[in-house]
């Protein structure tokens, strides 16, 4: 908006110059140097008369020349070189004709010469491009000059002063724009920490209390019969509890970090990360629920960084908590493949009677588990298996020096 306006300002008094074009004084030529001076009281020397050149009103390519010696400025920021040189082309033809007041070409030279000067990012281009333009100015044509009149004068002082102050008023403007992109950032950052934390107490808490749950309807059903079954499934829930307070007491260890957090968690008792290392107690849990699990790890071991780990730990035990919750009575195979470059992993079960009516929370665990997977460059696949049942597959790229 400011570049449009200057440029029209610009423009009109360029028109306004070309429409109102001045007649050209031709003077005579004037006494020698040497010439004697003429005693008081007598005639002085005739001189040449002074000849009046009548130019009459500008031609419509001549008008049409003031304006794009001057329109151009509206894309001095944009195009800065192409601005600056069609600027001083047209100028320096418009100026062949006489009588044209130069004040508003000469000051579009140099706003554009400022602006190529500034914001071309070729800097040896426009450095360059500047001083021709000025030798050509000064140099070729004398009416491309304005002469210096008291309202000139104060013309040239103002424009430098609109100058700095659009330059400060730019500057404002993207200071605030940083800023506001800043807080974006920082909104978008604490959405995505959010939805981390949201995501990992899911995979704790679901996976623990819904073993709980069925290892406490089991002690309720043969409270009475098999009173030992009972208080070896009331142990597992206690092993579940103190399992899941663990992790959660992990969990908040991570979120409570600070500068320090590091030796923090050396002095605390927060247990070890999850990690594929500890597949086989967690499928030992899933035994004592009642739930038949096979565990088939294939091809040599590779240690994984703790957050991939941590991720397929995860995809494990969502998909047998999955089980837990949807297929009542169901069989599960759980197979891992160190493969070269990748980790694959696959969760099937037989089938069941679903212990919940929906598998919403299912599919929230999985979108979660996407989401995870996604930032090693994993993939996970979940559906029906074709030999029947539900079957969770996922493969974790594993780059390997």
């Amino acid at each position: 908006m400011a570049d449009g306006i200057l440029a029209a300002a610009m423009t009109i008094g360029a028109v306004n110059g070309a429409l109102t074009r001045q007649d050209v004084v031709e003077t005579g030529a004037t006494a020698p140097l040497n010439q004697p001076e003429v005693p008081a009281g007598l005639p002085a020397a005739p001189t040449a008369p002074s000849v009046v050149q009548h130019l009459g009103a500008a031609h419509p390519w001549q008008v049409l020349l003031a304006i794009l010696a001057t329109a151009p400025l509206v894309t001095r920021r944009r195009y800065p070189l192409a601005s600056f040189w069609l600027i001083i082309a047209t100028s320096q033809i418009y100026h062949l004709s006489h009588g044209f007041d130069a004040t508003f070409t000469f000051i579009a030279c140099v706003i554009a010469a400022y602006s190529a000067a500034m914001d071309s990012p070729y800097r040896a281009l426009a450095i360059g491009s500047t001083l021709v333009g000025a030798g050509l100015i000064i140099g070729t044509h004398a009416e491309s000059v304005p002469t210096i009149r008291p309202g000139l004068v104060t013309l040239l002082f103002m424009i430098p002063v609109g100058i700095v102050a659009n330059a400060i008023h730019t500057w404002r403007q993207r200071v605030r724009q940083v800023e506001a992109e800043q807080e974006r950032a920082r909104r978008v950052a604490a959405d995505e920490e959010r939805a981390r934390i949201a995501r990992e107490l899911h995979d704790v808490v679901t996976h623990n209390v819904s073993v709980m749950v069925v290892q406490a309807g089991a002690a309720r059903a043969v409270i009475e019969t098999s009173p030992e079954l009972a208080r070896e499934a009331l142990l597992a829930v206690e092993a579940g509890g103190r399992a899941a307070m663990s992790e959660l007491r992990h969990v908040m260890g991570l979120l409570t970090m600070s500068s320090d957090g590091s030796e923090a968690a050396r002095q605390s008792d927060l247990v070890p990360t999850p990690g594929l290392h500890q597949l086989d107690d967690l499928v030992t849990r899933m035994r004592q629920t009642g739930v038949p699990v096979e565990l088939t790890v294939t091809g040599s071991p590779t240690p994984l960084p703790a957050g991939m780990d941590l991720a397929a730990y995860r995809v494990v035990q969502e998909a047998l908590t999955n089980t837990v919750k949807h297929a009542v009575g169901a069989s599960v195979s759980v197979a891992i493949d160190y493969g070269p470059g990748e980790v694959r992993m696959e969760v099937a079960d037989t089938g069941g009677t679903p212990a919940s009516s929906s598998r919403s929370g299912a599919q929230r665990g999985l979108a979660g588990l996407r989401d995870r997977l996604a930032v090693y460059g994993g993939t996970l696949e979940a559906g029906k298996n074709p030999k029947g049942g539900y079957r969770v597959r996922a493969v974790i790229p594993v780059v390997t020096s």
